[in-house]
């Protein structure tokens, strides 16, 4: 009665078992292969099934290697091994009241039942549900379709489902390539997955391919000398392609999928913008130059927006927390690149002098960092080195609506207020929207959108979402990105951002907040805009916490690896400037100027005055393509140079004047927030 029970169930399994083809699908749950800039998957999740590879496409190695580790009667037996069990039961007996479960009982065939049918719970009716599935097998298919099936399913850890998956994830090539040694490799996984992974414990993997080999020999399939040439362990492993730090980047951008393509099961490749060689750059920058117990962050723009790098702390695995794109920090003095934008933009020049002195506004008096006043400098000098009193000066004068509209058009999307001490920084943002600012200006003045998908696809190959060109907006005149360039410039080749200096044209600002809780590097060089920070979780001060100091130095390792191959290029700061910065108000001048000069508005020639001579002690002046950076005249403008002894005077030269236009109106909202 048993016997016909069993064939009764052994016969309904078998009506009810899929044909070949319908068990040769994947299973459910989606896959998603993420993929850089050249290609490369460097991130795979969910289950990971590789390409389907017949028998035939199958090394043999692979096929021997399987068959002697995992079921050596597998040719002779109808699913179920008597040999097998009477050995595992023997075994069980004598471990009986351990806990210990009955091993080396299951034949491939219930091994292959197990992976498609049921669970990995253990218990005794599971356990019968998989021996009249695996005589079910039998019965329906032949020994190479159970074999092939089992190859291309059973799982070897690191979420990889059969041969091809693991060997592309282990060896970084399909498994028809497999050596004998690595199909050991693999072979050996089947027993511990977890404990075998290559990626978890090499050794481990390794020791046991000597185990598998030797099993080989002793089945008969391989020779002594055979195995004793395999050498285990010289398999080359897969190169680690930084898993760990891009997974701050994929935490990022893969949830941008919802809003890209519709919902749906299929493996997905998603490619992305990140750059492998540079992700590992930052990384080690980061990790190298961030003092103990800090964190740090870097973000790294290609011209058009691509993230090529995203860093958002020391360690992925100790903190999955992007402090690139989701702590809001306070900038200090790298948020004077709106403020001067914004005086730029309302008549200032570069060479415009100031005064650095004493100033109160509103109750609030700003004090620089070095404790002293300088007196009269060039808005170049006082910019390159940060002095606050300036900086407070300007957005007083210029309306500190302005500086707070300009830090809104150019991407800041954290709350913004306009009380005075703004204009040093005091407002919280974003690592990416500063760098994504700056970037800005290295496109001279049009908008960037960070982004980090370029087209997403089926496992098909068929597009699913491409990334459409953009050309972005003009935020600002090409003469104040200019400027603000110019001065940027400065700021690495002789203020306080010297450190970020990498042997080629840089423009970036520091940025250090009161008591050193926060630390900013921000700069372009050669079409890439890197943005670095560093400080603590809790906002504690760090003593020597500047950021010209370690995060320049962060920047500047990053940077040399990551333009060394891309060509050198210099900054434009040609200012055109516009014509109403080059008229009087009330008094302009009509008409263009011909071969005759400058003509009033009925035509007639205007005499000009000709103005004193004026002694030049700094050189040549600056071509008519711009100013260009003076080191002896800055130098001598802030007291680091004795001038020169007076010479004769140059030539007489014409002087126009040309005065600043009135700043624009301050446009805040009821609660000053922009």
């Amino acid at each position: 009665m048993g016997a016909v029970a069993l064939a009764v169930a052994v016969g309904i399994a078998v009506q009810r078992m899929p044909s070949f083809e319908e068990l040769k699908k994947s299973p459910a749950g989606q896959t998603i292969r993420v993929r850089s800039a050249d290609g490369t998957v460097f991130l795979s999740l969910g289950p990971n099934y590789g390409r389907w590879l017949s028998l035939r496409e199958t090394p043999q190695v692979m096929q021997d290697a399987m068959v002697a580790v995992e079921d050596r009667r597998f040719r002779y037996h109808p699913g179920l091994d008597p040999v097998g069990m009477t050995r595992a039961a023997v075994l069980a007996a004598e471990n009986y009241g351990t806990g210990r479960r009955m091993q080396g009982a299951s034949t491939i065939t219930q091994q292959l039942a197990r992976n498609v049918f049921l669970s990995n719970s253990y218990d005794f009716r599971r356990k019968l549900r998989e021996m009249i599935l695996a005589l079910a097998l039998e019965w329906k298919f032949s020994k190479d379709e159970i074999l092939e099936l089992y190859l291309n399913k059973v799982y070897f850890g690191g979420g990889s489902y059969g041969i091809d998956a693991a060997s592309n994830s282990f060896f970084g090539h399909s498994a028809t390539e497999l050596s004998l040694s690595e199909a050991a490799v693999i072979a050996g996984l089947v027993k511990a997955p977890s404990r075998y992974s290559p990626t978890a414990d090499a050794q481990a993997a390794l020791g046991r391919a000597g185990v598998v080999l030797g099993v080989m020999v002793d089945a008969g399939v391989l020779t002594q000398a055979q195995a004793d040439a395999a050498e285990p362990a010289n398999v080359q492993l897969a190169k680690e392609t930084g898993q760990n730090s891009a997974r701050y980047f994929t935490d990022w951008a893969l949830p941008q999928l919802d809003m890209l393509i519709d919902e749906g099961s299929e493996a997905l490749d998603v490619y992305t913008t990140i750059d492998l060689d540079m992700q590992r750059a930052a990384t080690a920058s980061i990790q190298a130059n961030t003092p103990g117990g800090v964190q740090g962050a870097l973000v790294s723009l290609d011209r058009d927006g691509a993230v090529r790098a995203m860093v958002g702390g020391t360690d992925y695995v100790t903190s999955n927390y992007n402090r690139a794109t989701q702590a809001m920090r306070q900038p200090g003095s790298a948020w004077k690149l709106f403020v001067y934008m914004a005086a730029l933009e309302a008549g200032y020049k570069v060479d415009d002098q100031v005064v650095d002195e004493p100033v109160t506004i509103n109750g609030w008096s700003p004090r620089n960092s070095s404790g002293r006043f300088a007196g009269a400098m060039s808005l170049r000098t006082a910019f390159a080195y940060s002095v606050n009193t300036v900086a407070a000066k300007l957005g007083d004068e210029i309306g500190f609506s302005a500086v707070a509209n300009m830090a809104r058009r150019f991407g800041i999307t954290t709350p913004v207020n306009t009380q005075p001490s703004m204009v040093l920084g005091s407002a919280e943002v974003r690592v990416i929207d500063m760098t994504a600012a700056f970037a800005a200006v290295a496109r001279g003045g049009v908008s960037v959108q960070p982004y980090g998908i370029t087209k997403v696809t089926t496992a098909g190959g068929d597009l699913l979402y491409q990334r459409p060109a953009e050309r972005g907006s003009t935020l600002v005149d090409h003469w104040v990105a200019a400027g603000i360039t110019d001065l940027l410039q400065t700021a690495v080749n002789t203020g306080t951002g010297k450190a970020a200096q990498i042997g080629r044209p840089v423009a970036g600002k520091t940025g250090t907040t009161s008591s050193n809780k926060d630390g900013w590097f921000l700069g372009f060089s050669s079409g890439l805009t890197t943005g670095v920070w560093m400080g603590r979780d809790d906002a504690k001060p760090v003593g020597g916490l500047q950021g010209g100091r370690a995060p320049a130095k962060a920047f500047a390792d990053y940077m040399r690896v990551a333009v060394a191959r891309r060509p050198v290029e210099a900054f434009d700061t040609e200012v055109v400037l516009p014509e109403w910065q080059l008229e009087e108000g009330g008094d302009a001048y009509f008409g263009e100027p011909g071969e005759e000069g400058l003509v009033d508005e009925n035509g007639m020639p205007i005499e000009l005055p000709v103005a004193a001579p004026v002694p030049n002690d700094n050189g040549p002046p600056p071509p008519d393509g711009g100013p260009v950076l003076n080191q002896q005249w800055i130098e001598e403008q802030t007291g680091r140079r004795p001038p020169p002894e007076p010479r004769a005077p140059t030539p007489p030269k014409i002087q126009v004047p040309a005065p600043k236009a009135p700043p624009p109106p301050r446009q805040p909202d009821a609660e000053g927030i922009y």
